[in-house]
């Protein structure tokens, strides 16, 4: 049993060194690759069909510019998303749990999103920072207020996703403790919460695959503003 509760937040090193990078990169084996068979496989006839499904919704509303960007973020969600499910195993590791990963994919591809619309629309992308009709006195306040809000962005991206799964985690080995330590003690509470683990498992992988679709929905959003 761990000591500290945090401890399962810690990278696992070999000989000293961060096995960060190998993580992050390892559960892309797991992925087959299509052939250039007109039939392939039934896994990866499905895997096609649900990335082709996904990227068709979330960049319909998307211009052809904003388009472009099909391909980088549907590749970021499926990275999430096996990242986040694959920490859900015993004896693992979630790379999404920190805080410092998910800034460095957050801050660059909103910065990016900025940039564009900087660069192609300069006129409709300052527009947002004050809305049309509003009052003298409220032009400076209101500034402000939407330029915070528009650095926020990229904060908010990175800690929604680290708090909601290491909450997750966090609350798992809570009562997958207590049930052991329940367990001899007062066996008809240990099961109940057993079963409260057994669903709380369920709702985090919802919220592993969720928390992967809501990070890439925004970051659309952005650019769908920008393009």
């Amino acid at each position: 049993m761990m000591t500290n509760f945090f401890d399962q937040f810690m990278c696992p090193t070999l000989l000293g060194i961060p096995m960060f990078i190998g993580i992050i990169f390892l559960p892309w084996i797991m992925f087959p690759t299509p052939t250039k068979q007109w039939l392939n496989n039934r896994l990866s006839t499905l895997q096609t069909w649900l990335m082709l499904n996904f990227t068709k919704q979330l960049f319909l509303p998307l211009n052809q510019m904003g388009q472009k960007w099909a391909l980088a973020l549907s590749s970021l969600m499926l990275l999430l998303m096996t990242l986040n499910l694959l920490g859900l195993l015993p004896y693992t590791f979630t790379p999404t749990t920190q805080l410092s990963m998910n800034m460095a994919l957050a801050i660059p591809l909103w910065l990016s999103t900025v940039l564009i619309g900087m660069r192609n629309q300069p006129t409709s992308s300052l527009a947002h920072l004050l809305p049309e009709g509003t009052p003298t006195l409220l032009i400076l306040p209101l500034i402000i207020i939407e330029t915070i809000s528009l650095f926020i962005r990229p904060l908010a991206l990175g800690v929604r996703l680290t708090a909601n799964l290491t909450a997750g985690h966090l609350l798992m080995q809570l009562i997958s403790t207590a049930s052991i330590i329940l367990l001899p003690i007062m066996p008809t509470i240990a099961m109940l919460t057993s079963i409260t683990l057994l669903l709380l498992t369920f709702l985090e992988i919802a919220v592993a695959m969720i928390q992967a679709y809501v990070f890439v929905l925004l970051l659309t959003l952005y650019l769908q503003e920008n393009t």
